[in-house]
């Protein structure tokens, strides 16, 4: 073979290469983010469900990058119910009473629509945005369910599922400190 032979062979097994590989790498593209929380008392994870809930999912993964979640507490935990995060206020101890209230317990920019689903159900280990009462103004605060809990149904957005650690959320009390949150 002369060596434009050659490089003409190379040229085409790399570009078979490439061409199988581009699948793949837009299948990777297109995956769900998966978001890892790291606490005190453990890691969990959850898929997210950007088919259902893109704006939800796009507001949420851009606050996770930013370190918003990073060093906050939890700020509230009931048993067979919820565990919640989201509240930079939970950095400062001294601010416990105001904990999960007012417009400093968010980002300062809700999401603006209310994605809310019937495909998606409040199950056990369903991730959740809670908000004072208008689901298009949740904001930042995240929830996990500790138990199936249907009367939240169709009140709030569910946007993803715990999917690793799923015994971490309901560990987790007031004041446990959130020490990581990222894309996986």
């Amino acid at each position: 073979m002369t060596g434009r032979a050659q490089n003409a062979a190379a040229l085409l097994i790399l570009l078979a290469g490439v061409c199988a590989a581009a699948p793949l790498m837009r299948a990777q593209e297109n995956a769900a983010p998966v978001i890892a929380v790291e606490t005190v008392k453990g890691t969990f994870s959850f898929e997210t469900f950007p088919d259902e809930a893109p704006l939800t999912v796009a507001h949420i993964v851009s606050l996770v990058k930013s370190g918003f979640y990073d060093g906050q507490r939890v700020h509230r935990a009931l048993p067979g119910f919820v565990m919640q995060f989201g509240d930079p206020q939970t950095r400062d101890l001294s601010a416990r009473a105001l904990w999960g209230r007012g417009l400093a317990a968010s980002s300062g920019h809700p999401i603006g629509a209310a994605e809310i689903t019937s495909k998606r159900r409040h199950l056990k280990g369903a991730v959740g945005m809670a908000h004072s009462g208008d689901p298009a103004q949740a904001d930042s605060q995240i929830y996990v369910t500790l138990a199936d809990r249907s009367d939240l149904d169709d009140r709030y957005v569910v946007f993803g599922h715990v999917v690793s650690g799923v015994d971490v959320p309901a560990e987790l009390q007031v004041g446990d400190t959130i020490s990581r949150v990222y894309v996986k």
